[in-house]
């Protein structure tokens, strides 16, 4: 299949439902066509990588093609100053989550776009700074206490920022790095107590949004990490 077949192959796959969903996230409807994630990869599975094949369709603009690139691109043969200019390019919370999750955390040296983009003006390269750590707590199992102590500076450093596609992410990188074991789930208790104390309402937010799960975590045998009581009682049912 070339770029134009896919494009024509995602078209027939388009549903109104979806189109509005990727509408309300603020993507024109003109870049927009409809087509659920789910559907996209399994799209991708029957492609296959093609990292010149991703270039073509993410240079299309329609955002259901950019998500399609994102697990076409071959993790072996990228270098993290191509994947910057892609992050330029974003502008929904989706697809800024999805080259973090799929595409940058399995390249070597991703932690150094996290320091990066940390101070980044531009919205969602400061999310995915949060949503590169978050991922990190979940899926590292090497990663060091100083890694981790660096990250809950990094949070309680831009606990203030009004934007809410970064406070969002900000809030999930707190809880997951809560949910490593019950000594990080103390540390981010303790430093959502201290946000929720304090008189900037965005901070307010962010420690009691983190609260709600942080002081519900349980740990279950066979489990890595913590989860909450919740999906503790789920799985008892």
């Amino acid at each position: 299949m070339d770029c134009q077949d896919i494009i024509t192959e995602l078209k027939s796959m388009s549903s109104e439902k979806y189109k509005a969903n990727v509408i309300r996230m603020g993507i024109p409807e003109k870049c927009s066509i409809g087509v659920s994630t789910g559907d996209i990869r399994k799209l991708a599975k029957r492609i296959g990588t093609s990292n010149e094949l991703a270039y073509e369709l993410w240079e299309t603009g329609y955002h259901e093609a950019k998500l399609l690139a994102v697990f076409l691109f071959d993790k072996k043969d990228i270098l993290l100053t191509e994947v910057e200019n892609l992050m330029s390019d974003v502008n929904s919370w989706d697809l800024c989550d999805h080259l973090c999750k799929n595409l940058i955390i399995k390249l070597k040296g991703y932690d150094t776009v996290i320091t990066q983009w940390v101070d980044s003006d531009q919205t969602y390269k400061k999310r995915a700074a949060f949503t590169l750590m978050a991922s990190a707590a979940i899926h590292s199992k090497k990663i060091s206490d100083e890694t981790l102590n660096d990250y809950l500076h990094l949070i309680s450093e831009n606990s203030k920022d009004e934007r809410e596609h970064v406070k969002k992410a900000v809030s999930w990188a707190l809880r997951e790095i809560g949910k490593k074991d019950f000594n990080y789930n103390e540390k981010a208790i303790l430093l959502s107590y201290e946000l929720k104390e304090s008189n900037n309402r965005i901070q307010n937010w962010i420690g009691k949004d983190a609260l709600k799960e942080l002081e519900n975590l349980v740990k279950v045998e066979g489990r890595r990490r913590l989860i909450s009581n919740k999906s503790k009682m789920k799985s008892n049912s």
